[in-house]
């Protein structure tokens, strides 16, 4: 679903990804994990069609993101650590606004925005602006946007960030349910735990470079994930 091939991106004389190449597969959930810098967030907005590259190709769903970055967004939904939402806007106005975007049929939204928020605990709020709400409740609305859409490919950064216990439970719910129906889920976190216990397959860069990627189980052997990432970090 998602294919990353030798993509290199450089700011300035820097390479904030050098070479990087990788596949993630249609109905798996897939975590991309890294210290602070070593270039989760600019991989994430490059499969996004935010940031450019200098070199290599990001395929998704069999189109190039930079040939057809319409056709690749179609199918997509991008969630980042920090949501930058139209805070003066009522949260229902935006998911809807969101949903426009995406010609979502009206049955398919209200179906949608009413299970998200019931779920979320956001029933009472959608009527509110979303500059009265806390990074947690901006988060929730954010997720609602992007699910309330049916995306094929969830790309997320950081997305547990902020949420309560139960929010967190609920959108791992989600994901497994997402993934189920043969949709994508790519990732990033620090929750290594988590992200073991979630995830099909993992990737981890140190310094813009892949250093070790593949099934969940098979990177980390007889280790936990953080004991692995920890060593590699190490090297």
């Amino acid at each position: 679903m998602i294919k990353i091939k030798h993509v290199t991106k450089l700011y300035g004389d820097k390479k904030a990804l050098d070479d990087v190449s990788f596949e993630v597969k249609e109905g798996e959930i897939f975590a991309f994990i890294g210290h602070n810098g070593a270039g989760k967030t600019t991989l994430i907005k490059s499969i996004c069609g935010i940031l450019d590259f200098e070199e290599g190709e990001i395929l998704i769903n069999g189109k190039s993101i930079k040939a057809e970055p319409i056709e690749c967004k179609k199918i997509m939904a991008y969630i980042p650590d920090d949501p930058e939402l139209y805070e003066d806007m009522r949260a229902i106005k935006f998911i809807n606004f969101v949903c426009d975007m995406y010609d979502v049929p009206v049955e398919v939204r209200e179906r949608n925005i009413e299970r998200y928020a019931k779920m979320f605990g956001m029933e009472k709020e959608l009527n509110n602006p979303i500059k009265s709400f806390s990074h947690g409740m901006k988060q929730k609305v954010a997720l609602m946007a992007a699910l309330a859409h049916e995306p094929k490919v969830l790309i997320m950064d950081e997305p547990f960030v902020g949420l309560d216990p139960k929010a967190i439970y609920d959108m791992k719910e989600v994901m497994r349910g997402i993934v189920k129906d043969g949709g994508t889920i790519f990732f990033s976190t620090h929750i290594l735990d988590m992200a073991e216990k979630l995830c099909d397959r993992v990737a981890i860069v140190k310094k813009g470079q892949i250093i070790k990627v593949g099934d969940m189980k098979k990177v980390r052997g007889d280790k936990s994930l953080e004991k692995v990432f920890l060593e590699l970090e190490a090297e």
